[in-house]
């Protein structure tokens, strides 16, 4: 047997799902999150799913996480002392930045622009220069080069990295430096921009590399604590951290590139969804992760998660590919309170988070969370995990009291404002995703996941019109499938600038073949048999003096590729982007090339539709109250549901992981992949 074991850590919950690729058989299991050492949640799961599979953790055959310790050192400002390396004259590169600043209007006046990660005190400018198209005009002496290294480390730097104009186009002079820093300062871990980002753009080749340095040492420290916990429970398998664009990456290329895992949780979830959903039939969906602490959304699009090359994080501009996902601060654990300005109820962005949790956690908290009121309307049944986990009612009810009373309402007319406020908040984030980027919600279907996505996705398909809704078998720990679905992968780059119409393609076949022999050589390290390894090469172009490229897939064939052709490729995605194209030749700005590892995807098969009636699968009622009023709703055990069963609204359908309510107008049919399909009553 082969087991795959994926772990998602989210604010509240640790998620892990447990596959044996060899008989399709999967286990899954929540454990709550320790923020003061995520380690210990993990390994606390790993025992938990292991006496549930009946296995020893010796037996794992690999170990896929997704961490938010990179994002979270970036947040909380809690990651490593930078000692930077520039050239000569470009020591204030960061806070010069782009000169931009948000508007409209006149918030650039009030705008309180952030430190950067890299502090002036501890930039360090060598003397040397080389020209944009590669040329040396002044050399770089070793001499100069360990003075900056001995100056930043005598200064406290706890992690260097170095960033020397146009090295994109010659790293000669950036590998002096690092071979100088590794002979004199072999303790600090080192970032290079012609290693992390090879591109042009200095400012984002300069704070995407300093990121990196910036969060290596905190997510270092994680990944060998939990490595060394692993191996005090015996579980030997390789670990492999997911990145930012959903692929996986070995536990050692995580530390040297960190960078590349500030949105590893997301990614996982969005992959998981487009796998179900694209075994059930649908290949255009948006994506619904409502957790406890945070709501992330994205869309799919022909079955793949829209990748973008930046991101950011925090304040600052990351470009690293990841999944386009939009993130609000809207979860389980998000907190009701009244606005001191307005007098009005507002809900989040500050959570509970996983200590104390809501109210009804029973473990000290007492301000009403978004978990609260779905209990008190009785959408949320008492009791978690499978009888694990009893919730507290009558806490629930004393914390929304505490909302309900200075508004003048009763607890349940609280309760069901906070549900509406947070669904309006999460609305917000899937327009972003859609209709703020031209694209109609009614044309996508709705995967729900997540521990709190099946208790609001119905009412957010009602306001937006996205139908059908799909709740997977999966959903509490989609993320974590995900990663077990997720392909090995890593991206490899390098400008070249040129006009089309003037590029030799000899020249952009050998700059393919050459990244290539990278995403070969780099599939090589992280044990990817050659039958498994795929390259694909794309070129990333623009009209000239654009500040924006797109990419063009150039197919898998380098002899094959026709210049011609992909102009007029890209002028069709520009349309279709824009709504305007150019006779104008465009201008090639990157090559890329994408390395990726296949790997065993969880084979989801399909069960024979039997009769509608979902009878067999009724648990018995529970008292909801919505609307000002009282009523008995049905409420159904999940692993008891088979295919073709019809679910009328109201109804709630209960699993170890998660609950899912079917509101009134509406059904809710078992696909023949057990995943919920709701859809309003008389609609195909």
């Amino acid at each position: 047997m082969a087991y795959r074991l994926g772990i998602d850590v989210g604010g509240t919950f640790t998620d892990l799902l447990l596959h044996d690729s060899d008989t399709g058989r999967t286990w899954v299991a929540k454990t709550p999150s320790t923020p003061q050492d995520q380690s210990v949640g993990v390994l606390e799961g790993v025992r938990l799913i292991g006496q549930m599979a009946e296995i020893e953790p010796a037996q794992l055959d690999a170990i896929l996480h997704g961490t938010t310790v990179a994002t979270n050192a970036v947040l909380e400002k809690k990651g490593a002392r930078v000692g930077l390396i520039v050239t000569e004259g470009y020591r204030h590169i960061l806070h010069l930045a782009e000169a931009w600043t948000p508007g409209p209007l006149f918030g650039w006046m009030i705008y309180e622009k952030p430190d950067p990660i890299a502090d002036v005190a501890l930039t360090v400018e060598v003397s040397e220069r080389i020209a944009a198209d590669g040329t040396v005009v002044k050399e770089l002496s070793e001499e100069d080069a360990a003075r900056a290294v001995d100056a930043l480390r005598d200064a406290g730097a706890e992690a260097l990295t170095v960033t020397l104009i146009n090295s994109y186009a010659n790293p000669d002079h950036e590998q002096l430096v690092a071979r100088v820093a590794r002979e004199r300062a072999p303790e600090l871990p080192l970032s290079i921009s012609s290693e992390i980002m090879p591109e042009f753009r200095e400012y984002e080749r300069a704070v995407t590399t300093v990121m990196n340095a910036y969060v290596a040492p905190p997510l270092d420290r994680y990944l060998s604590s939990l490595r060394e916990g692993l191996s005090s429970i015996d579980a030997r398998a390789g670990l492999q951290v997911v990145r930012s664009d959903g692929g996986l990456m070995s536990l050692d290329t995580a530390r040297r590139m960190p960078v590349h895992t500030v949105l590893s949780g997301p990614a996982g979830g969005v992959s998981g969804a487009a796998h179900v959903a694209g075994r059930a039939g649908f290949d255009r969906i948006m994506t619904f992760d409502m957790g406890g602490t945070s709501t992330d959304v994205a869309v799919c699009l022909g079955g793949a998660p829209t990748i973008t090359r930046e991101t950011n994080v925090g304040d600052f501009p990351v470009r690293a590919p990841s999944v386009e996902v939009a993130t609000i601060g809207a979860g389980g654990g998000s907190i009701a309170h009244i606005a001191e300005a307005t007098g009005a109820l507002r809900v989040g962005p500050q959570s509970a988070g996983a200590d104390p949790g809501p109210a009804c956690y029973g473990r000290g908290g007492a301000e009403p969370t978004v978990t609260d009121a779905n209990v008190v309307l009785g959408h949320l049944p008492p009791r978690l995990l499978g009888g694990a986990m009893e919730l507290d009612v009558e806490a629930a009810h004393a914390a929304v009291k505490r909302i309900a009373d200075p508004l003048g309402l009763d607890v349940h007319a609280a309760a069901e404002g906070i549900v509406r406020i947070v669904n309006e908040n999460m609305l917000g984030a899937l327009r972003m995703v859609t209709v703020q980027k031209g694209r109609a919600p009614e044309d996508f279907a709705l995967v729900s996941f997540g521990g709190a996505g099946g208790l609001h996705a119905n009412a957010l398909a009602a306001l937006l019109g996205c139908y059908p809704v799909i709740v997977p078998a999966e959903s509490g720990v989609l993320s974590a499938l995900g990663f077990v679905a997720s392909d090995v992968k890593n991206e490899f780059s390098q400008t070249m600038i040129c006009l089309l119409d003037q590029l030799d393609v000899a020249r952009l076949r050998e700059g393919l073949r050459a990244l290539g022999e990278q995403g070969r050589a780099w599939l090589r390290s992280e044990r990817v048999d050659d039958a498994d390894a795929q390259l694909e090469y794309l070129a990333d172009l623009r009209y000239e003096r654009q500040g924006f490229e797109i990419p063009v897939d150039l197919g898998q064939d380098l002899d094959a590729i026709d210049l011609g052709d992909v102009a007029r490729r890209f002028r069709a995605e520009h349309e279709r982007l824009y709504g305007f194209a150019l006779d104008d030749a465009p201008e090639l700005v990157n090559l890329r090339v994408v390395a990726r590892g296949r790997v065993p995807k969880p084979e989801l098969e399909a069960g024979e539709l039997g009769p509608p009636d979902p009878s067999p699968a009724q648990r018995g009622v529970h008292v909801v109250h919505t609307e000002g009023r009282r009523r008995e709703v049905p409420t159904y055990e999940r692993a008891e549901l088979r295919p073709g069963m019809e679910l009328r609204g109201y109804a709630i359908v209960e699993q170890y992981d998660a609950t899912t309510v079917v509101l009134p107008g509406h059904v809710a049919t078992v696909d023949p992949y057990l995943n919920l399909l709701i859809r309003p009553e008389g609609r195909a």
